[in-house]
């Protein structure tokens, strides 16, 4: 026995070299952040791993409040700090003390190119569909071994007992659990005997819940006829399967009590509305009954006689009010017809046309004298021209002696025109004489 080491005695002993090593106390690392949820005011525990390999971690209060951004799932990291073993549980972890972004790992940036193709594609943002308020049937797509479906299954028949719970196993992690996740769930939607559907699993890093991210689990959940509610996850974890079904749960216990209501409180509000209709009935009934004594206790059933009473003595005033009208009506028409009268006797066609006759002739009187003494005063304006025109005809003047001179037919104005043996003609008032130009002398200029 004494070749034999205890666990622990082995424990401390990998531990001590994991201390002792030089290499080990300041260590450099990258990778990706996987399985981390927030821990407010406490110590933060994660993993970091690569395609090949992760390593769990742990960022201690004091080194975590110096950050200055916020970790994520999926984000890439650079950490440095020193590795050790935790002898509890056996494995050996990084302890950092700091920690700076180094991009984005590849399944959280897969995550969000198909999370951004998937919201132009308007998946995200179509209209949901309503859960019915009491469902007959449920078919949910899990594990068969997993808590999910005992939860479920628990939070049903606690709370709606007459629903029944339709298993559909599936794979929910590895690489063939997206595959299966959609042919249950349109199994389930091919059968359609159900009135909701829930898928989900437990929680776990974002490898565990990769298969909820996939493209084809997407598409079949939008494409379903059943209302989704996804449960996958905890709280913190947000899949694509959330982002696409009609309702989301934090828990498989959330997703069943989204799913169904309360029985009991169901039959509460039964017999509450059942009384409340009962009393709204007696309330109306005791109303009606009051109305109906009061009715018979008006003065319209004590003394009919009172009904028309008030009809009657309506009707006397509007009589009197009617033979007033009449009366005054048929005075108003008797003025208009006695000025009617008197504006025709005014206006008669035989005074009319005496009068036209009269303003006629006197127009004809008028107009005669006025032709006259037009006329006059034209043949006055006349001779008064003529004596003008004749005053300065050329006739008139050639008679006092004047005359002008021609030469083939062309009055000669100047004396540049005449040269000696031109033969002219000249114009007296009685006739015409030919002479013939003997010498030319013209005015000296001065």
């Amino acid at each position: 026995m004494a070749d034999y080491l205890s666990v622990s005695a082995l424990t401390q002993y990998l531990k001590r070299k994991f201390d002792v090593d030089p290499y080990l106390g300041k260590v450099f690392l990258t990778g990706e952040i996987s399985n981390f949820r927030l821990r407010p005011n406490a110590h933060q525990y994660f993993s970091l791993k690569d395609d090949n390999a992760k390593i769990n971690a742990i960022m201690f209060k004091s080194s975590f409040q110096k950050l200055k951004f916020q970790p994520e799932t999926g984000m890439k990291v650079l950490v440095t700090g020193r590795v050790s073993l935790y002898e509890r549980t056996g494995e050996y972890q990084i302890y950092v003390d700091r920690m700076e972004p180094d991009g984005v790992g590849q399944l959280f940036e897969a995550y969000e190119q198909l999370k951004r193709k998937l919201a132009d594609e308007g998946l995200f943002s179509r209209p949901k569909r309503p859960l019915p308020r009491f469902p007959k049937r449920i078919a949910v797509v899990t594990s068969p071994s997993g808590a999910v479906i005992r939860d479920i299954i628990t939070t049903v028949r606690r709370r709606f007992p007459i629903a029944q719970i339709v298993l559909f196993p599936a794979l929910v992690q590895g690489q063939e659990a997206a595959q299966d996740i959609t042919r249950q769930i349109k199994r389930a939607n091919q059968i359609g005997s159900f009135d909701t559907l829930i898928i989900g699993r437990g929680g776990g890093s974002i490898e565990d819940l990769w298969p909820f991210n996939e493209e084809s689990v997407a598409r079949a959940i939008a494409e379903s006829q059943l209302p989704v509610i996804s449960s996958v996850g905890h709280e913190t974890d947000t899949t694509i399967a959330d982002l696409v079904a009609d309702v989301r749960a934090a828990t498989p216990t959330a997703a069943a009590e989204l799913a169904v209501p309360v029985l009991s409180d169901v039959l509460a509000e039964i017999l509450k509305e059942q009384n409340r209709l009962y009393l709204a009935t007696s309330n109306l009934v005791k109303n009606r009954q009051n109305q109906l004594n009061r009715i018979r206790q008006s003065y319209v059933f004590q003394q009919p006689q009172r009904l028309y009473e008030a009809y009657l003595q309506r009707l006397d005033t509007a009589s009197r009010h009617l033979n007033q009208v009449m009366t005054t009506g048929v005075t108003d028409l008797e003025q208009r017809l006695q000025l009617v009268r008197q504006r025709l006797l005014a206006e008669s066609p035989t005074r009319l046309t005496h009068d036209d006759q009269a303003r006629v002739s006197r127009d004809t009187d008028f107009l005669n004298r006025a032709i006259q003494q037009s006329l006059q005063t034209k043949r006055q304006r006349m001779e008064r021209a003529v004596q003008s025109l004749d005053q300065l005809s050329p006739l008139k003047i050639m008679g006092r002696g004047f005359t002008y001179t021609t030469a083939d037919d062309e009055v000669m104005t100047s004396i540049k025109q005449l040269h000696p043996g031109t033969k002219i003609d000249l114009h007296f008032a009685d006739g015409l004489a030919t002479a013939t130009v003997e010498t030319v002398k013209p005015h000296e200029e001065e």
